[in-house]
């Protein structure tokens, strides 16, 4: 049986995309899936942000042909786990959770390096292509540790 596993952020153009594509990229593809959405629909059916787009690729990772969508109370039926970019994002989520169960799946994407600490991974959409560099070195780390749990 496939684990699925679903990174969120607010428009599923620059943080979760990449941590959609670097989970894929250490993961056996017939074992777990890997996607991505956003709390808000401001992007759907959008690219990631070129920044993010670049900084992959910058690290042999192709996430152009990924598309935004928004996260749904439906999703916590297909997916074994939720993380998060953000306390928003997490907030967001959790209003949506129909259960103690539901709710159970949603972590910090960054308590995987900071535990119980609650740390954002910030969002980059307004800074330079540090903020992306920055933002692509934390998913790297969490996503490395999340992958040696599921696989």
């Amino acid at each position: 049986m496939k684990t699925n596993v679903l990174m969120v952020c607010l428009g599923n153009i620059c943080r979760s995309p990449l941590a959609e594509g670097l989970l894929a990229s250490k993961v056996n593809p017939e074992n777990i899936k890997v996607d991505s959405a956003g709390t808000s629909g401001y992007h759907i059916d959008h690219s990631p942000d070129k920044r993010s787009v670049a900084i992959a690729n910058l690290h042999e990772l192709d996430i152009s042909e990924q598309r935004g969508r928004q996260f749904v109370a439906e999703d916590f039926d297909r997916f074994d786990y939720i993380y998060v970019m953000d306390n928003s994002n997490y907030e967001n989520v959790i209003k949506l959770a129909r259960t103690e169960e539901d709710q159970r799946k949603v972590n910090l994407i960054l308590n995987k390096i900071f535990p119980k600490e609650n740390v954002d991974v910030p969002d980059p959409y307004y800074g330079g292509d540090q903020g992306f560099k920055n933002v692509y070195d934390m998913l790297d780390e969490a996503t490395s540790i999340i992958a040696k749990e599921i696989s």
